[in-house]
C-alpha cells in the first residue's frame, strides 16, 4: 500500500480544494503504480468538485487527464514496467464482459466503467481518487503508454479534450475530402482544429468572435463562419459532413442544422442536458440530418489517437499552474481565460503545507 499519499481535494461543493492525504492500494497482479508528473484540468473537474451533477461523494479528488512514470508493477503485468512513461485518462475499469467492452467501448460499458475519480471500484467498494496527487494504482488494461516525442505536459489534456474530439472524428471517418466544423474554440475546440486538420479535413471553426480568426488558422481552421451572423451562416448551407459541437453550455443548436449536408451529423461532445429552445426535428427529417452525442473514447480508440498525435506533433497548447493555483484556474476556466488548457504540475504538491 502507498501510504500518505498526498491530493488535493474537494471537501464539499462550497469548500476551497486543499490538501488531503490518503492511502492508495497496494498493488493487484495486474496493477501499474504510476507517480503523477502532470494533470490537466477539465470543466468536469469543476462540475464534479462543486456537484453541479448532484453525484458528488467528498472528500474528491478530481483529475482524469494523468500523465506519470511507472515506478511499479504488479508480477502479472507484462505492458509496461518501471520507467514507462504512461497516462491515465477517465476510467480505471470496467466489467470487459458487455458487448460495449466487447467492442472497446469501454465507455459505454453497460454495466457502468469506474471511472478515475468520485467512482467506486468493483472489486474492493473504495472510493476512486483521481490525478490531483501524487501517485495512482490502476490495472494495466486501463495505462496508455505514451509514445516518444510527445511534450509530457501537452500530453495530459488528450486524455480527456483529445479523446472526446478524436472519437466522433474517427466514428465519422473523417478524413482527405470531409467537411468538418467545429462550434467553439476552447479545450475541446482547439483540439478538434488540430486533429480534424491532420486528419486532411477542410476545417471550419464557428464562432460568435471576430478577434479567434488569427488563432483558430494558427491551430488548423481554413475557414471561420460568425455564427450570430445569418447571412454567413446562409453561405454554408448544406456544407458539412461533420459538425462537433463542443460548447459546455446549454445553446441553441438549430442555426447549425441548416449547414449539415445530407446524412452530416452535428456531434455535441461538451453539454450534457436538455436543449432550449427545443430541437426542431424538421431539417433532420427531410434531410436524413443527424444530432448525436459522443463520450471519450475506448481504450484502444485513445492508444490510437496518442500514437497518431505523436506522428503528427499535436499536443495541447496547455498553461502550467502550481496545485496550489486550483482555485484561481478554476475561475479562469469560468470565463474562457485560458489558452486553452491548465496543466497541474504536480512537483508543485512538495511545497503543500
Amino acid at each position: 500500500m502507498f501510504s500518505n499519499v498526498r491530493g488535493y481535494a474537494a471537501f464539499s461543493a462550497q469548500q476551497p480544494l486543499g490538501l488531503f492525504r490518503f492511502d492508495r492500494r497496494s498493488l493487484r497482479d495486474d496493477d501499474v503504480a504510476v507517480e503523477i508528473l502532470y494533470c490537466g484540468v477539465c470543466h468536469s473537474d469543476l462540475h464534479n468538485a462543486r456537484n453541479d451533477w448532484g453525484n458528488a461523494n467528498y472528500p474528491m479528488v478530481p483529475g482524469h487527464e494523468i500523465i506519470g512514470r511507472v515506478v511499479e508493477v504488479g508480477p502479472s503485468v507484462t505492458r509496461f514496467k518501471a520507467g514507462d512513461a504512461v497516462g491515465v485518462g477517465c476510467m480505471v475499469d470496467s466489467c470487459g464482459r458487455c458487448a460495449s467492452c466487447a467492442r472497446g467501448l469501454e465507455q459505454y460499458c453497460e454495466n457502468q466503467a469506474t471511472y478515475t475519480y468520485n467512482g467506486t471500484d468493483p472489486q474492493d467498494g473504495s472510493t476512486t481518487y483521481g490525478g490531483y496527487s501524487e501517485r495512482i494504482v490502476v490495472s494495466q488494461d486501463f495505462v496508455l503508454r505514451v509514445p516518444d516525442g510527445l511534450d509530457l505536459a501537452g500530453a495530459a489534456p488528450l486524455l480527456c479534450a483529445g479523446i472526446t474530439t478524436w472519437s466522433p472524428l474517427r466514428h465519422c471517418k473523417v478524413g482527405p475530402g470531409s467537411r468538418v466544423a467545429v462550434v467553439g474554440l476552447g479545450g475541446l475546440g482547439h483540439m478538434a482544429l488540430k486533429l480534424a486538420k491532420a486528419l486532411g479535413a477542410e476545417v471550419t471553426l464557428f464562432t460568435r468572435s471576430a478577434g479567434k480568426e488569427a488563432d483558430a488558422r494558427r491551430l488548423g481552421a481554413d475557414r471561420i463562419v460568425l455564427s450570430a451572423d445569418p447571412s454567413a451562416m446562409g453561405a454554408n448551407a448544406g456544407r458539412f459532413d461533420l459538425i462537433v459541437d463542443t460548447v459546455p453550455y446549454v445553446h441553441d443548436v438549430n442555426p447549425y442544422v441548416p449547414t449539415l449536408a445530407t446524412d452530416g451529423t452535428l456531434v455535441l461532445v461538451g453539454y450534457l442536458g436538455p436543449l432550449d429552445p427545443m430541437l426542431n426535428t424538421a431539417p433532420l427529417v427531410m434531410n436524413r440530418k443527424a444530432v448525436a452525442g459522443s463520450l471519450i473514447g475506448g481504450i484502444a480508440e485513445t492508444q490510437e489517437m496518442l500514437d497518431f498525435c505523436a506522428r503528427h506533433g499535436i499536443a495541447a497548447d496547455v498553461e502550467r499552474i502550481r496545485i496550489q493555483d486550483i482555485e484561481q484556474a478554476f475561475e479562469r476556466m469560468l470565463r474562457s481565460d485560458v489558452k486553452y488548457r491548465f496543466v497541474i504540475d504536480m512537483a508543485s504538491l512538495k511545497d503543500a503545507a
